[in-house]
């Protein structure tokens, strides 16, 4: 009997999940796969070519007045389905209309005003804050740090999974390790409550549950930002107790910003940011930085550097001398 082949955007997710890819970026390239398809009124990909996706990148720009991160976002995906699944290499120029990349400086707090925001937050997402801001992490990263990756001994984060995929290592701040041992008291007895009730089990990322069966009940590999309740595994079915959902922590710093009455647009990253401009400020060196935030170029870092000159600073004014 002969077998029906997988459908196309199924085959997308075997050879994402192939390369340990986030779910999120799963979403993310199925959703633009599917508009590629869409836009030219469901020809199959293999059908077309660099002609087709130049169409589709200048209809992103021109007509949907996309941001040069999400057209490079759909060229990443519509290029990941031709060489990882359909096997067709495309050309080296694709000769679209490039969608005008934002100039705009990061946002970056004051330490009085980060401070202030951090007071008008409470329980795990305070700490997490915290880690934003003294560690200089990613939303993603803080949220899905595991027991292991605390090391109190030498005052580090290690950092796993991160947006280019290699580890790093960061500072685990000393005003912090006090309110976090405590907080992984509650979670140990948490994770122990789960267990009597038969789960326990948690999330474990490239094929680690197959190669070490029982890793995944174990406490090492917990999150430290669990979840208050149990969900269903969108790939696996499984249910579990995830880490924390960052729409909730991103819910509390609105509200925590406007109790602080700061007057600027505050994200979860402009923490990061005022990470790396206040570390600037007080004489570090770029590299180091570079370091700490896992930054591959240093000209990614170097966008601090003209914060640090926003407004004029260093230059002083004529109506002062």
């Amino acid at each position: 009997m002969e077998t029906q082949p997988r459908k196309l955007l199924d085959q997308v997710r075997d050879q994402i999940r192939l390369k340990h890819y986030s779910y999120r970026t799963e979403q993310t390239y199925v959703y633009w796969i599917r508009r590629y398809i869409l836009f030219h009124q469901k020809r199959h990909p293999a059908e077309m070519g660099e002609a087709e996706l130049e169409a589709f990148l200048t209809h992103l720009a021109v007509v949907g007045k996309v941001s040069a991160s999400t057209q490079n976002q759909a060229l990443n995906a519509v290029v990941f389905l031709y060489r990882q699944v359909l096997k067709q290499d495309l050309g080296v120029d694709i000769n679209a209309v490039r969608a005008k990349r934002s100039r705009h400086l990061p946002t970056v707090l004051t330490p009085d005003e980060v401070n202030s925001v951090l007071q008008n937050l409470s329980g795990s997402y305070q700490l997490v804050a915290k880690l934003l801001y003294g560690s200089g992490l990613r939303l993603n990263e803080a949220l899905r740090l595991r027991v292991k990756d605390l090391d109190f001994a030498q005052q580090q984060i290690t950092v796993r999974d991160t947006k280019g995929g290699e580890s790093r290592r960061t500072m685990l701040p000393t005003s912090v390790s006090a309110d976090l041992k405590d907080h992984l008291h509650g979670v140990r007895q948490l994770h122990h409550q789960d267990l009597a009730q038969g789960h326990g089990s948690v999330y474990l990322p490239f094929a680690l549950e197959r190669k070490y069966p029982h890793a995944d009940r174990e406490w090492i590999w917990q999150f430290v930002f669990p979840a208050e309740r149990f969900s269903q595994d969108p790939r696996s079915g499984v249910t579990r107790r995830h880490h924390l959902h960052e729409s909730g922590l991103q819910r509390a710093i609105k509200r925590a910003v406007r109790q602080a009455k700061v007057s600027k647009h505050v994200s979860c990253h402009t923490f990061r940011h005022s990470f790396a401009t206040h570390l600037l400020e007080d004489g570090y060196d770029i590299r180091t930085v570079q370091e700490l935030l896992g930054h591959k170029d240093v000209k990614t870092t170097m966008i601090y550097t003209h914060v640090l000159n926003r407004g004029g600073r260093g230059v002083r004014s004529p109506l002062d001398c």
